[in-house]
């Protein structure tokens, strides 16, 4: 029995399901480049460079080991530009008796996925992703008659499945949680290691080609082009943070600095989300680094809490809301993205040197996509759709699964409240103090009104005033409305001429 196998561009890792229990001689790898997968949101460049080449040398690693590989690359002459019509082209090469294929990560690709069946006339085995702690049941399971789907119990839950920082049936310290002591501002004194970067190869060199070629219009520059390529590479930068970064990530994990894109994050989610990395192995490491006395608590909790809880909770979230969550729009936010966001031409500085970062290396860290890009666009009232669009397009580690509920639920509380408990709406007092971005604005962060300004102020009252009605019985937001409610009427006036001003420079 001859079987075809899909493997997707998130499906890096010889772990796959659809790898598992089968033999190689009778087996054909499917893999391929196609424009519907690099243009159905405008990538960065660097992002489609790095899922190319990342594809491209795992092919060659599938076939060191034994694997067949039909490979097409985007620029071969009768590339269908569809990988449905990719299939077709491959079924009609290698007459198969049935495909194989790990299920997809998005509800796209699940789509185009459970198609083929009557498409093709024959049989579809689609096995489940074995990469995740947590099955789609499984999650469904804990959601069943919750009245709120809060991420720190399933955390706990996925805590005591996998055991990593257990004592028995205890969490090391006493505490399941110590996110409040990783919420430092970092300073200019601190010695902050840089990750690896890796100069390309002649494989990575003609895929970066073909995207200045091909992609030229889309946002990113790749001159600095230095992701991991391969699991070989993507260990060594996994095993980088580990000695360097790990021990100060739990204390700067929410600090921004001007000109230190990376501080002590791990730069590893990419690697991660497209299967060169195994996120459970990374943990066990992480925790060896703190059973050893290498990292405190603090880092190696708040770091498997963002891989175990965070990201296993946002794939049941995704999973669980279905595919029009993507429509959700609970504050009725209209406006157009400015085009500053494409650009990083603005004179707010924290957006332009998180939006320039992100240019330069289709990477910005958390804080800086919750409280800097997603907190401007919350408050300005952007279309959650176009702001989920722009996440999906300009970071490297992007897939829809992960980004779609971060941005839209997380960021901009377009679901009402399914993610988040509150709008992590804030002024420009929490910029300022978790970061130095302030110092070299333009705009006075402690003044509300006038043309000097800092903007996040006028439109943080605004968004709360007009929000009113959606938002006043939330618990969490009652001190911003005690506050609102003492402030002098005059000064509610001026600012909401304040923010209307400003809004109506975005264009």
């Amino acid at each position: 029995m001859k079987i075809l196998i899909p493997i997707l561009g998130d499906q890096l890792s010889l772990q796959m399901s659809s790898l598992q229990g089968i033999s190689k001689s009778n087996s054909i790898l499917l893999m391929v480049e196609v424009d519907e997968e690099a243009n159905y949101v405008p990538h960065h460049k660097s992002k489609i460079a790095y899922i190319f080449s990342a594809m491209r040398h795992h092919a060659a690693y599938l076939r060191a080991q034994g694997w067949q590989v039909d490979y097409i690359t985007y620029e071969q002459p009768d590339n269908s530009g569809s990988f449905t019509g990719e299939l077709a082209r491959a079924i009609e090469r290698h007459a198969p008796d049935q495909i194989r294929v790990s299920e997809a990560g998005e509800w796209r690709v699940k789509a185009m996925i459970d198609s083929w069946g009557d498409r093709f006339d024959m049989a579809v085995h689609i096995l489940p992703d074995t990469r995740f702690l947590a099955s789609h049941a499984e999650f469904e399971s804990w959601a069943t008659g919750r009245k709120q789907l809060r991420m720190e119990y399933f955390y706990r839950d996925m805590r005591r499945k996998s055991g990593l920082l257990m004592d028995g049936d205890k969490p090391v310290g006493g505490q399941w949680n110590f996110d409040a002591e990783n919420r430092k501002p970092a300073t200019r004194d601190a010695a902050m290691p840089q990750p690896l970067s890796f100069p390309p190869d002649a494989i990575t060199r003609d895929v970066i080609d073909i995207v200045e070629r091909c992609f030229g219009h889309h946002i990113g520059r790749m001159e600095r082009f230095g992701f991991a390529v391969t699991r070989a590479e993507a260990l060594r930068q996994q095993a980088h943070f580990l000695d360097h970064a790990l021990a100060h990530f739990g204390d700067y994990q929410d600090a921004m600095l001007s000109g230190e894109p990376f501080l002590w994050h791990s730069i590893l989610s990419p690697y991660i989300n497209s299967g060169l990395l195994d996120p459970l192995e990374l943990c066990h490491e992480v925790e060896e680094r703190y059973r050893q006395g290498r990292a405190p608590l603090n880092a190696a909790e708040g770091f498997i809490r963002q891989i175990i809880g965070w990201r296993e909770y946002i794939r049941g979230i995704y999973w669980l809301a279905g595919p029009d969550y993507v429509t959700r729009n609970e504050l009725g936010a209209k406006r157009p993205l400015p085009d500053f966001y494409w650009t990083g031409q603005t004179d707010m500085h924290c957006l332009s040197e998180t939006i320039g970062q992100t240019i330069e290396f289709a990477y910005a860290h958390h804080i800086q996509r919750l409280m800097i890009t997603g907190n401007f666009a919350l408050l300005a009232g952007i279309d959650p759709a176009e702001v989920h669009k722009w996440y999906l397009a300009v970071y490297a580690d992007a897939y829809e699964w992960v980004e779609l509920p971060n941005s839209l639920g997380m960021s901009q509380y377009a679901d009402g409240g399914m993610v988040a408990s509150k709008p992590y709406a804030s002024s420009g007092a929490y910029i300022n103090r978790m970061s130095d971005y302030c110092r070299s604005c333009r705009f006075d962060v402690k003044q509300r009104i006038g043309p000097d300004a800092c903007p996040f102020n006028a439109l943080y009252w605004d968004f709360i005033a007009r929000n009113d009605a959606r938002l006043r019985d939330n618990p969490r937001m009652a001190m911003p409305y005690k506050n609102w409610d003492r402030m002098p009427q005059a000064d509610k006036a001026a600012m909401n001429v304040q923010a209307r001003k400003f809004l109506e420079t975005l264009g």
